[in-house]
């Protein structure tokens, strides 16, 4: 199994990208990779159309270290753990996530780790747009 880390700096306080990520209304505004439509809660679990199919994501609680880690339960039933940060940076923060190549093709894990890539592009522009 392989790793890639993806990470953007965002020209935001890592606290607003962090509040941001962190609130499950806005995953399908910023993850087109994971969701694609409304979230439906189903106890601690997320429910979420992804372009995999119906899958559950269950987030850390909140915290105030900038963690954003989440299970993924894909539809095969294997569970991707997928860690996630929003740590200080100089010019703001950094949004690091690491991709995992479990149940992937090579071509799907390029695929996944570019789909997480436009992924963290999409949320630097939304918290870093003008109000």
């Amino acid at each position: 199994m392989r790793s890639h880390h993806v990470s953007r700096v965002v020209r935001a306080a890592p606290e607003v990208v962090y509040a941001y990520a962190a609130d499950i209304d806005n995953l399908p505004r910023w993850a087109a990779g994971l969701a694609r439509a409304s979230v439906t809660r189903v106890g601690d679990d997320l429910v979420v159309d992804s372009p995999m199919g119906d899958v559950r994501v269950r987030f850390v609680d909140r915290n105030t270290l900038g963690v954003l880690d989440h299970d993924v339960v894909l539809p095969s039933g294997t569970t991707v753990m997928n860690p996630m940060r929003v740590v200080p940076h100089p010019d703001g923060s950094e949004v690091i996530f690491t991709v995992r190549q479990i149940e992937l093709t090579d071509d799907e894990f390029a695929r996944d780790v570019a789909m997480v890539d436009a992924d963290l592009e999409r949320l630097a522009a939304l918290v870093t747009a003008p109000s």
